[in-house]
């Protein structure tokens, strides 16, 4: 059995210590159809908002365990997620901003980290760009070649990128 994508996505929020919310449920069910079957990924599968934290922290661990999933490399995890993030941009290029946003929260979310700081400068780069004629974060990039700028640095990171 192979686990499925977003299990990359449940492993940052967990290495975050982000709250629990529906995506972990989606995650269960998607976990399920693929042919996992532990007893609290079951328990997980059938929860409902709204959710108790506490509860569902500890659910989550347990479920991590049974599945011997570890997440206690956060580097590693944060380097995977972004992959995952990344990825979908190369056949949609309408999510490249989105994408780049929730890079940028990513960044400032972990105290502006070093190895995720370009993504930020890329964002906020862009979005002076499509309401004013110039930007101060990230050198020599205008209006004319921002967007091939965010590609090039998504398929740099990407190259990077290990894939299972």
């Amino acid at each position: 059995m192979k686990l499925v994508k977003s299990t990359i996505e449940i492993l940052a929020f967990k290495t975050l210590a982000r709250n629990i919310d529906v995506s972990w449920v989606d995650w269960a069910l998607d976990m399920m159809t693929a042919g996992f079957e532990t007893e609290h990924l079951i328990i997980l599968a059938g929860e409902r908002e709204p959710f108790d934290q506490l509860y569902m922290q500890s659910l989550t661990d347990k479920v991590l365990v049974e599945l011997n999933l570890d997440y206690s490399d956060k580097e590693k995890i944060i380097n995977n997620y972004v992959c995952y993030l990344i990825d979908p941009v190369f056949n949609d290029e309408t999510r490249t901003l989105k994408v780049l946003h929730s890079l940028a929260d990513l960044c400032i979310e972990l105290d502006y980290q070093n190895s995720l700081m370009d993504f930020y400068l890329l964002h906020f780069a862009k979005m002076d760009l499509l309401y004013a004629d110039n930007q101060n974060y990230w050198p020599g990039a205008d209006e004319n070649n921002i967007d091939k700028i965010i590609k090039s640095y998504f398929l740099k990171w990407r190259s990077s990128c290990v894939t299972e």
